[in-house]
């Protein structure tokens, strides 16, 4: 009996080494899934927080435009504040790899007078661990225009 008891003990060698394999293996790539998406709603929360704040900037500015096509100097200003949280585009990118050429102001024309100003982030690409996310679209706000427009 003492015989058959040490063979059992013996045999289970290994156990806490196999058990740990098989969990690690489904473990793993459920933390790598949740940093994935953990990360990419954390940058579309940035993201969202940006355009939001550019097209609060863009609502109370003066158009200067009579067309549905803003003008340069509009729509440097509201890219900037967007992507670097100022008017001038100086400092830093609020989100790695946000460049002007991904936001799009898009106002909402009543006349010669916006009477929405539309901003939204388009083709923004997120490395997350295992995949590319890419935004087109979104995030997207829509502000009414308070502003004034300038005489033309």
């Amino acid at each position: 009996m003492r015989r058959y008891l040490q063979l059992c003990w013996s045999s289970r060698r290994g156990n806490a080494m196999l058990e740990f394999a098989i969990s690690a293996a489904v473990l793993l790539p459920a933390f790598a899934g949740t940093f994935q998406f953990g990360y990419t709603f954390f940058t579309y929360n940035k993201l969202d927080s940006a355009v939001r704040s550019g097209a609060r900037y863009a609502s109370m500015r003066t158009y200067d435009s009579s067309t549905s096509t803003p003008s340069t100097t509009f729509t440097t200003a509201v890219q900037n504040m967007v992507v670097y949280g100022n008017s001038a585009g100086t400092g830093s990118p609020l989100a790695p790899g946000l460049a002007r050429s991904n936001v799009e102001v898009l106002p909402n024309m009543s006349g010669s007078i916006p009477q929405s100003i539309t901003v939204r982030i388009t083709g923004y690409q997120v490395d997350a661990v295992f995949t590319t996310f890419i935004f087109n679209a979104k995030p997207s706000t829509t502000f009414t225009y308070t502003g004034t427009p300038s005489p033309f």
